[in-house]
C-alpha cells in the first residue's frame, strides 16, 4: 500500500473540469514535484489534498486511511504557502508556535520544538524578530519551520520560492532539499519552474490541462518525454522531422543529410527528439548554419538553421575553439540519446 494515494481523483467548477483522473502512488519520505504551466491543475490537486477543495471524484488515502471528509486541521499536514502567510503580529518564535498552541503542546514542549526547528532552517537567534524586520529568504524559512514544527506526516509546498530573486531561490532549493532528506518528511511540491523540479524531486509529475502527461524520475522526464508537451515544457528541445528508407539494408531512419539504422519497430514517419547538449558538431550528420553564437560562461549556446529547420546546439565550454556565426557546420547525434514519437502522437 502507497502511503499517500490518490486514486482517479477529479475537479470540475460548474462545467469546467481542471483536474481529470489524477492518480498518483506516493511513497513515505519521497519529494514529489507537481510541475506543469499556469492553469494545468498542479494547485487545484493540492489544495484537494490539503483539505481546502473537496474532489468531485476519486479518493485520496493516506497510509490507507480516505481523508476525502476530513478536515483540513485534522489531515496532521504541513502547509508552506506561495506569500508564505505568516502573521505580522507574532514574532518569529510566535510564528512557528501558532501550530503547536492550537494542538495543545505544553509550553515546555512548544519551547524545544521551535527553537530545534528554527536551528534547523538556520535561523538560531531569530526568535524575537518580526516578519517585516526579516528579509524574503528569512520569512521563507520562518514558514517552513513553522510547516515542519508539528511534525507532519506531508509537507506541501505550493510554489514558496516564487517570491525570492535567482540566487536566493537556488540557495533555498539547496537547503529546502537538505532539510527534507534529513527529515524524511514526505514532500509534494508546486512548482511551475522546470529547474526547480529536477533539482529537488525524486519524482516529478508533469500536468498539461488537468491531467497527468508524465511521472518519472528527473532524468526519465528529461531524457525521455513522454509527450510532445512534456519534450517542449522540460528544458530546451529540438524536434526534426524524419523518415525510414526501407529500400536500405538495413533499413535506416533519415533526417535530412543525417541517418542512422532504424530502430526496431519504428513507424514510417516521426519525429525525432533531441536535448540541445546531445548534439555534437561533426564531420558528416545533418546540414546546419549557425546563425548565432551565445557565450554562457560554462558553455556556449547555438542557434542554427538546418535541413530540418531551426536547431538550439549547447555545447560546453572547454577551452576549445568553438565555429563562428555564419559558419557551416555538421550536427550529429548518438541514436540512444534520441526520442522518437510517431509524427502527430505521442513518444
Amino acid at each position: 500500500m502507497a502511503f499517500l494515494e490518490l486514486d482517479g481523483v477529479g475537479k470540475q467548477f460548474g462545467s469546467q473540469t481542471v483536474v481529470d483522473d489524477f492518480s498518483l502512488a506516493v511513497e513515505r519520505g519521497e519529494f514529489i514535484s507537481f510541475l506543469g504551466p499556469s492553469g494545468c491543475g498542479k494547485t487545484t490537486t493540492l489544495q484537494m489534498i490539503a483539505g481546502f477543495l473537496e474532489p468531485s471524484r476519486g479518493a485520496i488515502r493516506l497510509e490507507g486511511r480516505d481523508l476525502t471528509k476530513v478536515h483540513p486541521a485534522k489531515r496532521g499536514l504541513g502547509i508552506v504557502f506561495q506569500s508564505y502567510a505568516l502573521f505580522p503580529h507574532m514574532t518569529a518564535a510566535e510564528n512557528v508556535a501558532f501550530g503547536l498552541e492550537m494542538r495543545n503542546v505544553k509550553r515546555n514542549e512548544r519551547a524545544k520544538r521551535v527553537g530545534a526547528a528554527l536551528a534547523m532552517v538556520g535561523l538560531k537567534g531569530f526568535e524575537e524578530r518580526y516578519p517585516r524586520r526579516m528579509s524574503g529568504g528569512q520569512q521563507q524559512r520562518v514558514a517552513l519551520a513553522r510547516a515542519l514544527v508539528i511534525q507532519p506526516s506531508v509537507l506541501l509546498l505550493d510554489e514558496p520560492l516564487s517570491n525570492l530573486d535567482a540566487k536566493l531561490r537556488e540557495e533555498m532549493q539547496i537547503e529546502l532539499r537538505q532539510i527534507q532528506r534529513t527529515i524524511g518528511t514526505t514532500t509534494i511540491l508546486v512548482t511551475h519552474d522546470q529547474n526547480e523540479a529536477m533539482s529537488l524531486s525524486d519524482r516529478i509529475v508533469v500536468m498539461s490541462q488537468g491531467r497527468i502527461e508524465q511521472i518519472g524520475t528527473p532524468q526519465q522526464t528529461y531524457e525521455r518525454p513522454a509527450s510532445a508537451f512534456v519534450s517542449q515544457f522540460l528544458g530546451k528541445t529540438n524536434d526534426f522531422a524524419a523518415n525510414v528508407d526501407r529500400t536500405a539494408q538495413p533499413a535506416r531512419l533519415v533526417a535530412g543529410s543525417w541517418h542512422a539504422p532504424a530502430p526496431v519497430g519504428v513507424t514510417d514517419t516521426v519525429t525525432i527528439s533531441l536535448r540541445p547538449e546531445r548534439i555534437s558538431f561533426a564531420d558528416s550528420g545533418l546540414a546546419a548554419k549557425i546563425v548565432t553564437r551565445i557565450f554562457q560562461g560554462n558553455h556556449w549556446l547555438f542557434q542554427c538553421e538546418t535541413e530540418c529547420g531551426p536547431a538550439i546546439v549547447i555545447r560546453q565550454n572547454d577551452g576549445s575553439p568553438q565555429p563562428g556565426e555564419g559558419e557551416a557546420v555538421r550536427l550529429d547525434w548518438r541514436v540512444e540519446d534520441m526520442s522518437l514519437r510517431a509524427s502527430g502522437g505521442a513518444a
